[in-house]
Parts: C-alpha cells; structure tokens; sequence
C-alpha cells in the first residue's frame, strides 16, 4: 500500500497533484523544512531553500496548496473592497485607483488579496457570501446598512474611506467640507460672486442635471454633499450641474449646460474633481471662453490629467495613496488582534493658472 503522506495527491478532475511532502523527500529534508523554504521565513540556509526549490521543479510542484493554507490560518486570504460604482467606472478614476493601490501595499503584509465588490446587480449578493476577511467601504452611502449589518453579523471587520457609515464602523476620513470651502473663499477673494458647482454623482441612480433642491433632498453621496456644503458656506446661493460621476466628458456636458447660455453664466465654477474640471475647460473653449480672464476653474484631487495643458489647474490635492494605505493598515491591525483608529487626511489648496479676478463687464 501506498504512503499518501509521501505520493503525489489524485486532484477533482483526476489530475496529479504533487505534494510537499514528496518534495520534501527528494531534498532529503523535513516537511517543516520544505515549507519554512517556501514561505522564505525561518532558520532556512540558501543551500537548502535551493535544494528545496530545485526537487520542486523536478517534481512540478508549484508550492502549498492554498486552499490548505487558508483552512490553516482560518483565513480566506482576501480583503474585500466595496464600491457603489461600476467596476469599469471605478478603473476609469484615478484617485480609486490610487486607493486601492494603497490598499493593496498594506495587506501584502499578511499575504493577502483584493476582492472588488459593486453594490450593484447581482454582485449586491456578494457582498453578504463573498469569502472575505475583512472589507473596505470606499464612498459608500447609508443605503448599504443593511449589508453592513449582514458583515457584522459574519464578524468581518469594517474600514470606511470617506462615506456615510454606520457609527461603530471605523472611517478614514477626508476634510472634503473644509477643503472645498478654502477653494470658494479663495474665488470669493478674488472677487467672484455669482460661482457655479459642478458636483460629483448624488444618487444611486447616478442621474444627471441641474442641482436643484429635490436633487439635493435627495442625496445619498456624502463626499459630494460635503463638498458642496462647502461652497455654500461662502456661496450660499451657489446652484451647479449633478453629473454621473467623475468623468471629463461629464464635465464638459457640466460645463455646456452652465455656459451656453450668456445671460446666465457664472464668472466661476468649482468642479467636484480634476477630470470634471478638465471637461468644464474644454466646454469652455468651446463657447469661445478663455479660461481663466472669462471664467475661473477650481477642480479637486490633485491628479494628472491628459490633454490639460497649457492649464495648471488651481485644485485642492488629496493624499489618495495614504488614505489606502491608512485603510489597508488598519484592516492589517484588526486581523491580527491589535487596536486600529480613525483617521482624518487634509488636503492642500494648489494655486494654479486657472483662477483669477472676474473681467469687468
């Protein structure tokens, strides 16, 4: 008979799979050993971590099984990462990608992966199923309650970045509100009166058009409400554009609907994000306006975006990477036992070339 404990295993498709313990034989060392050479920690000389590696590849082992693995640790190996958008949509803005990228640094810590997961469709499902060991909310709106009482339940831990979260979930926040309102005095300063808010979505539905008071009644966004709220604390009067999201083509639709009309266009706009500003620049070149002696352009997010030049555009920078990396830290604290705390990141107002007095009429 057989030793099963030193043979290759039969896989579910009848395929062969050879074990580490066979590996560990033809090395002629222990099974501990094998997988101390593996995982590369441990008291493991080069000689022996090469002789390892070297019977692995005689033997096509390709290393642990990691099914094996996570039922050892009691883990799945996965942080899951919430958003409300389409995964496309997400991909397409550079702040979420800079987010998950900090992210992603801090979790390799503790060999873990991203599982990104839309409030959207079917994959709404998931979000209550999906093998996860902990989850980060990013902009979420209070709609996922309910969801978020489903994880707790599981016993996942919680890390918002920025969004409306229930109370106990810990949250990395951003001082959207402060942020955007040094923007609005800063147009205020110059002189401007009559400023326009390009806004970022406002509702599941991701509809667009005018900002006008049902719309806002019905906002579930707190990052856009926030950062309009600090235009009004300077402008309270200050009407806008909704659009459906951090898109240029959505800034310039934005802009074409502020500006097309001469009898009512704003000496200023303040866009919720540097590709809404860009569309609103384009719009603005296209009605004949010269930013900024015909009309000033603030944006937010301090990203690069194509095509801007010869415009350095007067923007509010966030550390998007640092508030991914503080998530994925304090995802890292909680799974291994540890304490982690709240943040709040500021951002830093960048003058730029597309601001300046209103012409005098």
């Amino acid at each position: 008979m057989n030793d099963t404990s030193t043979t290759p295993e039969a896989g579910a498709a009848g395929t062969v799979r050879p074990t580490l313990a066979a590996v560990a034989r033809l090395a002629g060392v222990s099974n501990s050993t094998a997988s101390l050479a593996f995982s590369g920690t441990g008291p493991v000389s080069d000689a022996t971590r090469e002789r390892v590696l070297s019977a692995a590849k005689e033997l096509n082992y390709a290393g642990p099984d990691p099914r094996a693995r996570s039922l050892r640790r009691g883990r799945s190996g996965i942080v899951g990462v919430v958003m409300e958008e389409r995964v496309g949509d997400a991909f397409r803005d550079p702040i979420k990608i800079a987010l998950l990228d900090g992210i992603s640094d801090e979790i390799a810590a503790i060999d873990a992966g991203l599982l990104i997961l839309t409030d959207a469709g079917e994959a709404a499902q998931r979000i209550e199923d999906a093998p996860m060991d902990a989850v980060v909310l990013i902009g979420c709106s209070p709609r996922l309650d309910e969801s978020v009482a489903m994880l707790r339940q599981r016993g996942i831990p919680l890390v918002a970045i920025e969004g409306d979260p229930a109370d106990d979930v810990l949250t990395i926040a951003q001082d959207n509100r402060e942020a955007t309102r040094v923007a609005a005095q800063h147009l205020a300063d110059l002189g401007h009166t009559d400023v326009a808010v390009v806004t970022l979505s406002l509702t599941r539905d991701r509809a667009r058009g005018p900002l006008t008071d049902e719309r806002l009644a019905a906002g579930s966004s707190n990052t856009t409400l926030e950062r309009l709220s600090g235009v009004r604390d300077v402008f309270p009067d200050a009407g806008g554009y909704v659009t459906r999201g951090s898109f240029v083509e959505e800034g310039r639709i934005a802009g074409h609907a502020l500006l097309d009309d001469p009898a009512g266009r704003p000496t200023a706009i303040i866009a919720q994000s540097d590709l809404l500003a860009a569309g609103v620049i384009r719009a603005a070149e296209e009605v004949g306006l010269a930013v900024p002696a015909d009309l000033s352009v603030v944006g937010f997010d301090g990203v690069r975006v194509d095509g801007l030049w010869p415009y350095d555009l007067t923007t509010l920078v966030q550390p998007a990477i640092d508030k991914g990396r503080a998530a994925g830290a304090a995802i890292v604290e909680m799974l291994e036992g540890g304490v982690a705390h709240p943040a709040t990141f500021t951002s830093v107002f960048h003058l730029g070339n597309t601001t300046a007095a209103p012409r005098a009429h």
